[in-house]
C-alpha cells in the first residue's frame, strides 16, 4: 500500500456513490528515484493503485480488478511541481463494483479510468 508513505489523504468527502479525496504526494518517496531521476513522474499504474486503495479504505475490504474498460493518462504528475491531487471516484455497487475515476488539480486532468472490481 502507498497510503501514508507515497501519499496522505488531506481531504475526504463521501456520499453513497462517490468518494472525493484530496491527496498530498510525498515527492521524496523512493518510487521517484527510479521513475525518473531528476525528472520524477508518478507511474500510471500507481495512480490506478491509489484509486483502488481509496476504494478499499472506504469499503473496508480488499478489491481485485476484474476489467478495465478505459484508462487515459492525459498529463504527467511531477511531484516536484504538483504535490496535491484531487481524486474523484464515482461507483455503483452491483454484481461488480463499477468505477469511474479521475485525478486532477486546478485546470489539469491527469488521468481518467473506468474499472470494474470484485
Amino acid at each position: 500500500m502507498f497510503l501514508d508513505s507515497l501519499y496522505k489523504i488531506t481531504g475526504l468527502d463521501v456520499t453513497p456513490e462517490t468518494i472525493l479525496a484530496t491527496i498530498s504526494i510525498n515527492p521524496d518517496h523512493a518510487i521517484f528515484e527510479g521513475h525518473f531521476p531528476d525528472s520524477p513522474v508518478m507511474p500510471g499504474v500507481v495512480q490506478l493503485q491509489i484509486v483502488k486503495e481509496l476504494l478499499e479504505k472506504h469499503f473496508g475490504k480488499t478489491l481485485k480488478m476484474k476489467t478495465m474498460r478505459t484508462s487515459k493518462f492525459l498529463k504527467v504528475i511531477n511531484p516536484k511541481e504538483t504535490q496535491d491531487v484531487y481524486i474523484d471516484i464515482k461507483f455503483k455497487n452491483g454484481e461488480f463494483l463499477e468505477v469511474v475515476a479521475s485525478g486532477s488539480w486546478e485546470n489539469a486532468t491527469f488521468f481518467k479510468a473506468q474499472v470494474s472490481y470484485i
